[in-house]
């Protein structure tokens, strides 16, 4: 590690005298798939465009990424690919333009370099490419920068390993995130779901897939369910090409498997940026479930082998299977049918509060609001018992957006006619749902007042009228979050 140490205390110490010529750099923070994949997309524009590429990485490890670790850049990258293109831990976003969002072409790149009021472009957005015009010219083909990228030696040992393990014929990958069901909490995001093939799917796709001459690499974290569909199905697991080399090492393991799929006639997955990464560098195909079968079809296999063996899955990979199925086909079933499948759904996952919340919206559409009232009352009086400040956790799950998504929004004109119609509950939770997704202050307070009214002796209540009457958290400026935070203290006493 000597080298990298050198590398380090020479791009910390020459932070402020960087060459000014224009960069198109990447400063992600997430995971290691994502920084993978922006990079790809940015150091091939800057080739095609003839501008440096940066990028900015961790020199310590971090491992609250969900659940994952992020190696320092010492591990992932060669000391030569360091030199010459890490910007160190952070850089100055105020100092870039950014790329992705409107659509740019070449010249208008050059423009803003002639101008020299920035240091260049922040290349963060997947999808970036998808906006880049350049008439006449080849697409920007990603596959070779990524696969030429410099690479430590312990990441290309695992690289070549992958590349040198002998296939018994043509074979596709399949990429189940059980690991995340099972293990974490994405779950109970339920836009989750749109990120995900159901394990409970996973057999109709090995059986479609060998009947087109194609044997299905399974690929995913949980091994109790990836043992399972082995032997069901006699697909193979990476532990086949010995993936167990790597065990321990999360990193290494990750790119041993990317290569693996990279090496596939097809990848089939969900959402997931590991399985983006694999097919760019293989430059094979990313597909969802829907390349083999239609959304109301693939919910009828699903509901057909949890009928048939739905003891033989985790609990939880059960229950999201009928979580699938729901939101797949909630448009088109009544909501009397939207009950039974989560009704299935909570049996198994009892304490997933999405399901709470999305049961009582579909008692308030059956025409049984005391029940979908029931169900709010009880969830948030067991919250407050355990946490006495607003939000509760079934708050967040209404409010909090993953990937630019909102886990109930279908259901918000569910409560909002509820609350309208004075079910108190239902009242509370449209209360913080105008003043957090819709910025609504000023309704909010209207209805939290009319909250109180109501039953003025509820403790919940007159908290959540506090909380809204203190506005939205500020999320930057340490002056207005102090601000914030000494109302919320001068009001706790309400």
């Amino acid at each position: 590690m000597h080298g990298f140490s050198t590398t380090l205390k020479r791009a910390m110490s020459g932070s402020g005298t960087h060459d000014r010529s224009m960069l198109i750099a990447v400063n992600r923070d997430d995971g290691l798939g994502g920084r993978l994949l922006a990079m790809a997309n940015a150091k091939s524009l800057a080739d095609r465009l003839g501008y440096r590429f940066g990028f900015t990485w961790n020199s310590r490890d971090i491992s609250n990424q969900e659940s994952h670790t992020v190696d320092v850049v010492g591990k992932i990258f060669s000391t030569d690919f360091i030199e010459k293109h890490w910007l160190g831990e952070k850089i100055k976003a105020s100092d870039f333009g950014v790329l992705g969002g409107a659509a740019f072409t070449p010249s208008d790149l050059d423009a803003v370099a002639r101008q020299g009021r920035q240091r260049g472009w922040i290349c963060d957005d997947f999808d970036v490419l998808d906006f880049f015009r350049d008439d006449d010219a080849e697409p920007v083909r990603r596959s070779e920068t990524l696969r030429a990228f410099g690479f430590s030696p312990a990441v290309r040992q695992a690289l070549d390993a992958a590349g040198k393990c002998r296939f018994p014929g043509p074979m596709a990958a399949l990429h189940l995130r059980s690991g995340d069901i099972v293990h974490g909490h994405h779950r109970r995001r339920l836009v989750f779901a749109d990120k995900v093939i159901p394990s409970t799917l996973a057999k109709a796709i090995v059986s479609d897939l060998s009947s087109r001459g194609l044997t299905t690499l399974l690929i995913g974290q949980d091994h109790a369910t990836l043992d399972y569909l082995k032997a069901e199905t006699g697909a193979l697991r990476t532990d086949d090409f010995g993936a167990g080399d790597f065990k321990g090492e999360e990193a290494l393991s990750a790119f041993f498997e990317m290569a693996l799929m990279a090496r596939c006639q097809q990848i089939h997955a969900g959402g997931s940026i590991y399985a983006a990464v694999a097919s760019v560098m293989g430059d094979v195909p990313c597909v969802g479930a829907s390349a083999l079968f239609s959304k109301s079809r693939a919910a009828e296999i699903i509901l057909e082998e949890l009928r048939a063996h739905q003891s033989d899955y985790h609990p939880l990979e059960a229950a999201f299977g009928y979580q699938w199925t729901l939101l797949t086909l909630e448009d088109e079933i009544s909501p009397a049918r939207a009950r039974e499948l989560l009704a299935k759904a909570q049996m198994l996952d009892p304490r997933n509060d999405a399901y709470d919340l999305k049961m009582a919206a579909a008692c308030f559409r059956d025409g049984d609001p005391a029940s979908g009232e029931a169900i709010l009352k009880s969830l948030m009086t067991s919250q407050s018992r355990t946490r006495s400040k607003i939000p509760l956790p079934m708050m967040d799950i209404l409010t909090d957006r993953l990937g630019g998504r909102l886990t109930i929004e279908k259901d918000f004109e569910v409560f909002f006619a509820a609350a309208k119609a004075g079910h108190p509950y239902a009242m509370a939770c449209s209360a913080y749902i105008l003043l957090e997704v819709l910025g609504n202050r000023k309704s909010a307070v209207e209805m939290a007042a009319r909250l109180v009214k109501m039953e003025p002796g509820n403790p919940i209540f007159r908290r959540i009228r506090r909380r809204v009457g203190l506005g939205k958290k500020p999320k930057s400026g340490r002056m207005a979050r102090a601000m914030w935070r000494l109302g919320r203290l001068r009001t706790s006493w309400l």
